[in-house]
């Protein structure tokens, strides 16, 4: 089982035009191939009039699972080089549609290739790009006067947290990834000198935002 993966966080759509001719990126999370052959499908039929609705996926959590379609446009000019944007960046579980509506200039192989990689690139970047991740849930019970140490910690350290409850005494929740949960804990420990107790929730899996560099 992988540890993370990075995905995009949501479905987005671009259009761009060069030389006349219209081309929709859509891009959208997926968790099997069979969601992407459906998001492509749903697609085809939303631009049923266009030239070519070229698609191509990446599946899996070690991105196994990679397909790629042309749709008329000479072989090698549309599906693989937006394959080739995904692969760039690492991603998986992601599907990409680019639509062509042709504007009657021809393009060439390499203007193809271009125009077919840019409206990929610029779908993938509306989407937003996440990391996805196995954490620990946890509830952190604790005395009042100990909270305010514990939350500046946790968001010194840039972990998720949920909102806290407010009773006899404070609730947090606390998603530690898995990788650093037993340093989290010890650290917990430390700032409430043994006064928290942990309630252990399980595992869940995330998503976080990727910040741009």
């Amino acid at each position: 089982m992988a540890e993370e993966i990075l995905t995009v966080a949501r479905e987005a759509s671009v259009e761009i035009v060069i030389k006349k001719s219209r081309f929709i990126g859509c891009a959208a999370p997926v968790g099997t191939e069979a969601e992407a052959a459906a998001f492509i499908e749903r697609v085809r039929k939303e631009h049923w009039s266009a030239t070519h609705n070229c698609s191509a996926y990446v599946v899996g959590e070690r991105g196994e699972f990679r397909r790629s379609s042309d749709d008329g446009e000479p072989a090698g000019t549309a599906g693989r080089p937006m394959l080739d944007v995904i692969l760039r960046r690492g991603l998986t579980n992601v599907v990409v549609v680019v639509t062509r509506y042709f504007g009657g200039v021809l393009l060439g192989a390499g203007g193809l290739v271009r125009a077919y990689s840019e409206a990929a690139s610029r779908a993938l970047d509306a989407a937003g790009v996440v990391r996805e991740a196995w954490h620990e849930a946890w509830t952190v019970v604790m005395p009042y006067e100990l909270y305010g140490r514990v939350e500046y910690e946790l968001r010194r350290l840039t972990l998720p947290t949920g909102r806290p409850h407010f009773a006899d005494r404070v609730s947090l929740d606390v998603y530690p990834p898995v990788e650093v949960a037993d340093r989290v804990e010890w650290l917990l420990n430390e700032w409430c000198q043994g006064q928290a107790v942990i309630v252990r929730g399980g595992r869940r899996r995330l998503a976080l935002p990727v910040e741009a560099d």
